[in-house]
């Protein structure tokens, strides 16, 4: 099998042996594809499988950071080798899919929840918030950006008046908060099962930031039960007050509205009817 890779990854191999990582060649070596930017191997040596993941160092640092911080959390691969160059990695494969059929998303989030949110920890915000690859001066100036951003790409879905209220939420979210290291790009696209169960969440994006953030991502990330009373569910289980996230909620929808419009044009109605949803809850719960 090795004869068939390119000489990057025979040299790459070569020093996984060299190092003790895995054991002999691979019997086998498959490119993976998806959605990722990054280039994604799966090796299998005798009865164990690996992912090797190459990117730049901006990309794969941060990631190596975020799997050796919660190496004792079961939902996450376990990462084994990381390379002095940083341009790549190795950990453990998930086995799986990302079909979530069979369960619900109130019992993805309660699993999300459990399994990894509640177990993040405290990280210095000295060095900013945001991504860790780029970070932010603040919470605020983070999340602004992210829907600044958004705004040039969102057309005609949404208008300057939304976008108006939006930035005015997002100087209100988390001003006192403790900063955490997030996964950052924890939506259901990341998350595998098997047998309606979510045993693994993978390729993370890494912010500092507050852990709700990646719950309401998570509830963001499929256009599929969108309403209140499953994010108040799946929210206690993050032990805390579900309505006072309700505007991170709306700025979730806000981004996840712009990249729909470039990327899943057939999910936008539904996006669209949640908005409207969301919007006459944050307006109640901000009446005096």
């Amino acid at each position: 099998m090795i004869a068939e890779m390119d000489t990057r990854i025979k040299k790459i191999i070569a020093e996984l042996i060299k190092q003790n990582v895995i054991t002999a060649e691979p019997s086998r070596c498959k490119k993976l594809s998806g959605g990722t930017v990054s280039e994604l191997y799966l090796l299998k040596v005798d009865d164990s499988e690996y992912v090797l993941k190459l990117n730049v160092p901006e990309v794969t640092g941060p990631e190596a950071l975020f799997l050796d911080t919660y190496e004792e959390v079961g939902v996450l691969p376990k990462i084994l080798y990381v390379a002095p160059s940083k341009t790549y990695i190795v950990y453990s494969f998930i086995s799986g899919s990302t079909d979530y059929s069979g369960s619900s998303k109130k019992k993805v989030l309660k699993e999300l929840a459990e399994g990894l949110i509640t177990q993040y920890e405290k990280a210095t915000s000295e060095s900013g918030w945001g991504w860790v690859d780029s970070p932010s001066a603040s919470w605020q100036e983070f999340l602004g950006n992210e829907v600044s951003y958004a705004k040039e790409s969102i057309g005609s879905s949404l208008g300057p008046a939304d976008y108006q209220f939006i930035a005015g939420l997002v100087e209100k979210v988390g001003v006192k908060a403790e900063a955490y290291l997030l996964h950052g790009d924890c939506g259901f696209h990341n998350f595998i099962f098997n047998e309606g169960q979510l045993t693994g969440v993978i390729d993370p994006a890494p912010v500092i930031g507050i852990p709700v953030y990646d719950f309401v991502y998570a509830f963001c990330s499929t256009p599929d039960d969108l309403t209140k009373e499953t994010f108040d569910y799946a929210a206690r289980f993050l032990r805390v007050r579900p309505s006072a996230n309700y505007d991170l909620v709306l700025i979730g929808l806000y981004l996840r509205i712009a990249l729909c419009g470039k990327h899943h044009p057939e999910d936008l109605t539904y996006y669209m009817e949640a908005w409207s949803d969301w919007l006459k809850i944050v307006d109640r719960s901000n009446e005096p």
